[in-house]
């Protein structure tokens, strides 16, 4: 394996660490930290770089605001789980960039800025693991090279992200980090195996995060994290030191909250490494540069197919649908040409594409023995240890016991997954188009615990070709999703100034209600309104009130309740609900029941959705009395939770 082949002889000696919390506990704020005063959530690379310029806020300050947001949210208020890790040498890497600043000397504009890496990316001074138990003190002899890249750029590596173990999956849990959760709905699956990387983003724990892409793994995540992420052309940006799951599809890069984010950080990562073969393509071509190149007007006189074959307009499938259907509408607006299209024998030529299978295991024992002195030297050994989750288990089982590989069904693959290359572009140039659209997940995330469905990963990983999943919108259940465009090879630049053009046009961030700005470095305290009335039944005979007091605790997603009735009996009541107001896709519904007949009282703590938080926060929720008199609603009272 290219990237595992140049390490060498490996001084350092790998140790399981004998005390390890398989949970994420809220992190400690570090010895000297201050409460800080720079509001981090949802700043971006060029805000940040302002604001150290100006002199109002230090890179160890912004370290100590990132550091804040992991301890509110991620082991308290929405779970989030998303890092693994905390890098212990994290304000001492600040204050030496703050000093370089002092000293006039600025690298670029990543400098100073803290950021994320995927649990697979190896560093010299911190365990990388892949999110297993199995790896849990594996301290890599050096730098794999985007991080190297990213050190020489002046980030800071702030923390390492949970993962799908191994990168083995698309929900994000793991034997080491446990189950990351979507900060959007916490009942809801973070995609993977980039999923902690989605989560921590999304979250507002970094400027900017990295993730890997076999299958989908950087592009789900930013589709159901309302992030940006680009799947490079093979070669772009190197692998070495990305532990692998199958080094013919690996890639990685970065998600980030904005185009501008993510340009800058892709441009602090690709070229050509002599440790990875495929990134020879980048030798004598002109540079890529992805900042330089993003242009609000790109979409002006692009043709842009709509892929029909994943754009269903029916069933589970319809909501998305809906919403990537508004997003090409907008695109159309700014100037694309939108047409239908379908790929000829598209499910032909996906058949028997994927080479994980053939590469997983073998790959992984190149890696381990490279790296020195683990505990494990191959997939079969995690496994016999128990060393892994048990929902891995299967999936772990199959690909370590599988024998020898067929090398006649490898070769094959790759065979399949050239002809598939070579289709799509022979595709794109008879229909005269500039990428191909489709969602990026067909359905909204998965409730954890149920299997993900809807996949398109395969159609750029198994080509090679590049894709960038772009924010749509959200659905009706208040969840992000995302539209993915696919483009020629090393028509990159192009794609992302697609995904700049389409932000532009239709602002599609939108932060998540979960993890709210901290107040004194905290998170906010519930927000806590009440409600009276009587309906406008005053002064009529047995005219009822209703009145209610409540709690809406953000990052808990909870809303607790105190209500009572007077001017009607227990006989007379049917129940005390909260009611939608209909307004676009959301119907005029019932959407918690309080209390039934009989009851003129009712207390409680609810759990609420993301659509229901949404509708909750944009005044589209009433506290309604239903009563044997009135039996169409004797009081409705609408909700307002104030700031």
């Amino acid at each position: 394996m290219e990237h595992a082949s140049v390490r060498g002889p490996v001084t350092g000696a790998l140790v399981l660490c004998a005390l390890i919390s398989t949970g994420v506990p809220a992190a400690v704020a570090p010895l000297g930290a201050q409460t800080p005063t720079f509001d981090v959530a949802e700043a971006s690379i060029p805000d940040l770089q302002a604001a150290l310029e100006s002199g109002r806020v230090t890179s160890i300050e912004l370290v100590d605001a990132y550091l804040a947001r992991i301890s509110a949210y991620d082991g308290s208020g929405p779970m989030l789980n998303a890092i693994v890790r905390e890098h212990p040498d994290a304000r001492e890497q600040a204050a030496s960039l703050d000093r370089e600043r002092a000293a006039g000397q600025v690298r670029g504009p990543l400098h100073g800025i803290p950021i994320l890496l995927k649990d697979n990316y190896d560093t010299f001074d911190m365990p990388t693991t892949g999110s297993t138990l199995a790896l849990a003190g594996s301290v890599p002899p050096d730098d794999a090279f985007q991080v190297r890249k990213l050190r020489e750029a002046g980030a800071i590596i702030l923390a390492k992200t949970n993962m799908h173990e191994l990168a083995a999956g698309i929900t994000s849990i793991s034997s080491l980090g446990g189950q990351t959760r979507n900060p959007y709905d916490p009942a809801r699956n973070p995609g993977g195996s980039s999923g902690g990387t989605g989560a921590a983003v999304a979250a507002s724990f970094g400027a900017v995060g990295w993730g890997s892409d076999t299958c989908g793994s950087i592009r789900i995540p930013s589709s159901v994290h309302n992030l940006f992420g680009l799947r490079p052309t093979k070669g772009l940006s190197s692998i070495d030191g990305l532990i692998p799951l199958s080094h013919t599809q690996d890639t990685g890069g970065p998600l980030a909250r904005s185009v501008v984010d993510l340009a800058i950080a892709l441009d602090a990562t690709i070229g050509a490494d002599s440790a990875d073969p495929a990134t020879e393509a980048m030798r004598g071509r002109a540079p890529i540069g992805f900042h330089a190149a993003l242009d609000a007007g790109a979409l002006e006189g692009a043709r842009i197919g709509a892929l029909t074959e994943w754009l269903s307009g029916a069933g589970a499938e319809a909501p998305v649908t809906d919403v990537v259907r508004a997003a090409l509408d907008a695109m159309a607006a700014a100037g694309a040409e939108i047409v239908d299209v379908e790929i000829p024998e598209q499910d032909s030529l996906l058949a028997r594409t994927s080479v994980i299978g053939h590469e997983f295991a073998l790959d992984l024992a190149d890696y381990l023995a490279a790296v020195g002195g683990a505990p494990v030297g191959s997939l079969g050994e995690i496994v016999a240890q128990g060393l892994h989750h048990e929902q891995l288990d299967g999936t772990f089982r199959r690909r370590s016991e599988a024998g020898p590989r067929d090398e006649t069904a490898y070769a094959e693959a790759l065979e399949r997954q050239a002809a598939l290359r070579e289709a799509i572009v022979a595709f794109m140039d008879e229909e005269r188009l500039d990428a191909i659209a489709y969602p990026t997940l067909r359905r909204d995330p998965a409730l954890i615990g149920s299997p993900p469905v809807g996949g398109t990963c395969q159609l750029a990983a198994h080509s090679g070709l590049p894709a960038v999943s772009a924010p749509a919108g959200f659905t009706r259940t208040g969840m992000p999703t995302g539209v993915e465009l696919l483009g020629r090879p090393f028509d990159d630049a192009r794609l992302v100034s697609f995904a700049f053009a389409l932000e532009r046009a239709i602002q599609p961030r939108r932060a998540p209600r979960r993890t709210p700005p901290l107040v004194d470095g905290r998170a906010p305290e519930p927000l806590r309104f009440s409600v009276a009335g009587d309906g406008g039944w005053a002064g009529r005979p047995a005219a009822p009130r209703l009145q209610g007091s409540f709690s809406l605790d953000l990052p808990a997603g909870t809303l607790h309740y105190v209500i009572s009735t007077s001017g009607v009996g227990p006989a007379d009541v049917h129940a005390i609900v909260l009611q939608r107001r209909g307004s676009g896709t959301r119907p005029n519904a019932i959407v918690h029941r309080l209390s039934g007949p009989g009851a003129t009282s009712a207390e409680g703590t609810l759990a609420l959705s993301a659509a229901h938080l949404d509708d909750l926060l944009e005044g589209r929720i009433e506290l309604a009395l239903y009563t044997a008199d009135r039996p169409l609603g004797a009081v409705r009272l609408p909700l307002s939770p104030d700031g």
